[in-house]
């Protein structure tokens, strides 16, 4: 478990202990598959999975596709810190003012399969991760989850060294590191965890332990409490917004599954929930076809903090 050092507490936060009931709306609705959510530039971006397409909207939910990336499933995208954007997929590539896109980095050295979570930190480190299985095994992974510790974590430096930082991880997925980019925590969806890691000066990551557990963690974000917005263990009941060791403080109840969170607004207090109907893993198309995917918001009790 954390350290007291690397706590909240230590770190100057303050947890709400007082469960509030918080009321979900509609912002858009009719997508494909909706993931990674980023408050960027006064409106919500994200990547809408089943396609090429990168879209932002406002809060009125006036939404626009501003960028064709990579078709498909898996990627998020991210900010370098001159504000070009970034996205992965099975290469990590970046947006150049012109529209078009190159390679940022070369990864093949670390994984050969798709890079998918990513987050930039305030001193311009990227983090990437990888499953380290087809996306098309996912079905069967779900099966033997004990065997399918092969995600990985590479790290990418602002001179463009990309190093693996971690390992034997069982499907890493959303991650955040905290506002003094000293930790680092990753959803390991196959056991429920929230890992956390302590980010050494170098960008490296140590000390890795269980940050909260009894979960089903994906994409995830952080408060100014230091307290984590992220999937219960039982997925209908909605979302949870857990502390250190799993304490649950605030739930939203929600008649479909969510896949990730992210928190933005003009005041950093409102929360995005990334919905999609699922139907299994081995369902994705028919559930990028029905297009009953929707992006949910509610007033979060605490703003934005960290990166995302």
């Amino acid at each position: 478990m954390a350290t007291a050092g690397n706590s909240p507490a230590a770190s100057g936060y303050r947890l709400h202990m007082v469960r509030k009931k918080l009321q979900p709306r509609v912002l858009l609705d009719g997508l494909a598959m909706v993931e990674s959510p980023r408050w960027h530039d006064d409106r919500l971006w994200f990547p809408h999975w089943g396609t090429d397409e990168i879209m932002a909207a406002d809060l009125d939910g006036n939404v626009e596709v501003v960028a064709h990336g990579v078709s498909g499933m898996g990627q998020s995208i991210g900010w370098l810190p001159d504000g070009r954007m970034l996205e992965t997929g099975f290469e990590l590539t970046r947006f150049e003012p012109d529209g078009s896109r190159v390679r940022h980095v070369d990864l093949t050295h670390i994984s050969p399969y798709i890079w998918s979570e990513m987050t930039v930190d305030g001193r311009g480190n990227i983090y990437v991760n990888s499953i380290g299985f087809d996306f098309a095994e996912m079905g069967q992974r779900v099966q033997n989850a004990a065997e399918s510790t092969v995600g990985v974590i590479a790290l990418i430096t602002p001179d463009g060294v990309a190093t693996q930082v971690a390992g034997a991880i069982a499907f890493p997925n959303g991650m955040v590191i905290t506002p003094d980019n000293q930790m680092l925590i990753v959803s390991e969806s196959f056991t429920g965890t929230l890992l956390a890691f302590d980010i050494d000066h170098d960008g490296r990551l140590t000390n890795r332990r269980a940050w909260a557990e009894g979960l089903g963690p994906d994409g995830i974000c952080m408060d100014a409490d230091g307290a984590i917005w992220t999937s219960p263990a039982q997925p209908d009941i909605g979302v949870v917004r857990v502390g250190e060791d799993g304490e649950v403080l605030d739930e939203i109840e929600l008649d479909i599954a969510c896949f990730a969170t992210g928190l933005g607004g003009p005041d950093g207090r409102t929360l995005f929930m990334m919905c999609n109907d699922f139907k299994g893993p081995d369902k994705f198309d028919e559930m990028i076809a029905s297009r009953t995917a929707k992006v949910l918001i509610a007033d979060a009790p605490a703003p934005t903090a960290g990166w995302p």
